[in-house]
This record gives structure tokens, sequence and C-alpha cells, in this order.
């Protein structure tokens, strides 16, 4: 789940999602006008294994934070080292 803190981060949320789904990622956009704790609460309720937060920060950066279900907070990559990362996961699964 990708979540932009504002809607100001919006259009490099949309463009992180477009580049996740065409490497055949299941992605979704929350696009809602909620708080942030609460975007996040609600996917950690929902059980979803990592979520995608972007802010000012990594949109200057062209970076992702990313935090797991567990509270985990990762360290911030490109979106291209996110996704050569998640698909080891894969191969490494498999």
């Amino acid at each position: 789940k990708i979540i932009p803190i504002t809607d100001a981060q919006m259009e490099y949320a949309t463009e992180v999602s477009n580049q996740l789904k065409a490497a055949g990622f299941r992605v979704e956009l929350d696009e809602r006008s909620e708080k942030l704790g609460y975007k996040i609460r609600e996917a950690q309720m929902q059980k979803i294994p990592y979520m995608i937060v972007v802010g000012d920060q990594e949109k200057q950066k062209g970076e992702v934070s990313i935090r797991k279900r567990t509270g985990e907070q990762l360290p911030n990559l490109n979106v291209g080292a996110l996704i050569e990362s998640w698909k080891q996961e894969e191969r490494d699964r498999k």
C-alpha cells in the first residue's frame, strides 16, 4: 500500500505505484485525505505486508520510505532498488 503524507505527494505516489505495477506487484494507492497515523494503523489491521510512505523528503530524493506490517522501519530506497529487493525476496521464497 502506498501512503502519501499529503495531497502534494500524490503525483509522486502515483508514479511509484505505476512503476511497481509495471514490475508485476500488487499495489494499492491510498488517495484518501485521512491522517497519516490512521492510514498506517488501518493498513496494519488489514495485514498489508509493506506500506510505502511518501513525503516531501522522499519525493525530492526520488526514494520511498518502507514500513513493514510489524512496524519495523526499513531504510529508504529508490524505486528501482525496491523492485530488485522484492524480486530477490520472491526468488528466495521459491
